[in-house]
């Protein structure tokens, strides 16, 4: 590995021991009252060090004495922070013993990275979250792991006692419910793009081609058609969609007769690759990353709107009620709703930090609306709808793609670093109000 050592990567080399020269005197009184973050952490091995290996005096003590930003920040003593994130009320029970006294700090809502690899000193001490999730109303149960790459899909057919996962590590794993053990692993030599289940069928997305299995009969077929990577499958009446990279959505239709899928259509207006697909009200909606979303009537296969308020990737799409939900890489969530006539205009826009990868409705345990919404920061946000009041986030160590609804308020996460985690909400229903 090469590193310009007169450039940025300088400290990067001599961190990694590429130097054996000491390091200057401080030059900077403020470099000269930064405490050194690795001595905090016990494992500090510079000599000398231009940063301090004690901690600094409180305010107005010791000659000299400047505040620092940073260590204001982390003693209490600063003003509302970008870090503590939404719904902060400047208020905690937790402690920072790192400066001693009465000094506290409100947890930050990011996750540790020292914690997610096992070597945090800190302990309960840490300002950084310690834990997969941040709120009451819902716990993670478990987590299944081996998967090597993104979880692309999750699929829990219905009346099955097996979780059916699929990956970019070229694979799905079938999982027994009861025991969380993985029973069966399918290599099928490229990459998984999408899973969903339909009646007895397990039906996968790949390059060039659906897979489909029946699991109560082992028959299994090979839908031939489509152009690069499939990227999201949906039913529809007696129609199965396939959106693809070349920005087709290709159909089939069962033949209970022949008990094969046989080609039905081809549906041809997107410039570039579907990659979300959802089906409501008697429309086929496709989200695409020509940044449009498309409404095509399932009686006649033809697109009837095009949606352009999305300005960047539309990733994935519901429908709720009489509403429909869409979600992109522009940092929004937007909420369409019928007008006169029946065209889709935007109701509401919800505005997010990052981002947004993926959408999924669920009712919690008192039967009330939640929307999960995946962000590319590595998180997952609960909202109460239609409040979008925040309950909870979800963290994992990378971006959430995979989302799913089980039955009893299981549901289920999927990441890029392949883990999947089970989640139930943990409040017990209420009667319901007269």
């Amino acid at each position: 590995m090469d590193f310009d050592l007169n450039g940025g990567n300088k400290r990067v080399f001599n961190r990694l021991g590429g130097s054996t020269r000491q390091a200057a005197p401080p030059t900077d009184t403020r470099q000269k009252n930064q405490v050194c973050f690795h001595w905090r952490a016990g494992r500090c091995n510079r000599s000398p060090c231009p940063y301090l290996h004690r901690e600094l005096p409180g305010p107005g003590q010791g000659p000299g004495y400047t505040t620092n930003k940073r260590v204001a920040e982390e003693s209490g003593f600063a003003g509302p922070s970008h870090r503590r994130g939404p719904g902060f009320n400047g208020s905690s029970s937790n402690s920072w013993g790192r400066f001693g006294g009465n000094r506290t700090v409100t947890k930050t809502e990011k996750l540790c990275n020292f914690w997610v690899d096992g070597n945090c000193t800190y302990g309960d001490k840490c300002r950084y979250l310690h834990c997969w999730s941040k709120g009451d109303s819902f716990s993670l149960l478990t987590q299944l792991d081996g998967h090597g790459k993104l979880v692309s899909g999750i699929a829990l057919p219905s009346g099955s006692d097996k979780l059916y996962t699929g990956s970019k590590d070229e694979t799905i794993r079938v999982w027994d419910c009861a025991s969380g053990q993985c029973t069966n692993v399918l290599n099928l030599g490229g990459e998984v793009g999408c899973v969903i289940s339909e009646g007895p069928w397990l039906l996968v997305g790949m390059p060039n081609a659906v897979k489909a299995w029946n699991i109560e009969t082992s028959v299994d077929q090979t839908l031939t058609g489509p152009v690069g990577q499939v990227y999201s499958l949906v039913v529809g009446t007696d129609l199965l969609f396939a959106g693809t990279q070349d920005g087709s959505i290709l159909a089939w239709r069962y033949n209970a007769a022949t008990s094969c899928f046989e080609p039905a259509a081809s549906l041809k207006s997107h410039t570039l690759a579907v990659v979300t697909l959802y089906v409501g009200a008697n429309r086929l909606y496709s989200g695409s990353m020509d940044k449009t979303i498309k409404v095509w009537s399932l009686d006649n296969l033809q697109c009837i709107q095009t949606l352009t308020d999305h300005t960047s990737v539309v990733m994935s799409l519901i429908c709720w009620d009489q509403f429909l939900l869409s979600c992109s890489l522009d940092n929004t969530v937007k909420i369409w709703a019928a007008i006169e006539g029946g065209n889709l205009e935007v109701t509401y826009t919800h505005k997010e930090e990052h981002g947004v990868l993926a959408l999924c409705g669920v009712h919690d345990a008192e039967a009330k609306p939640v929307l999960l919404c995946s962000c590319n920061d590595n998180s997952l946000r609960l909202y109460d709808l239609p409040s979008f009041t925040e309950r909870g986030k979800i963290f994992a160590k990378q971006e959430i793609r995979s989302i799913q609804i089980g039955p009893g308020g299981i549901f289920f996460t999927g990441d890029g670093t392949g883990q999947v985690k089970v989640w139930k909400w943990s409040t017990e229903p209420t009667a319901a109000s007269s």
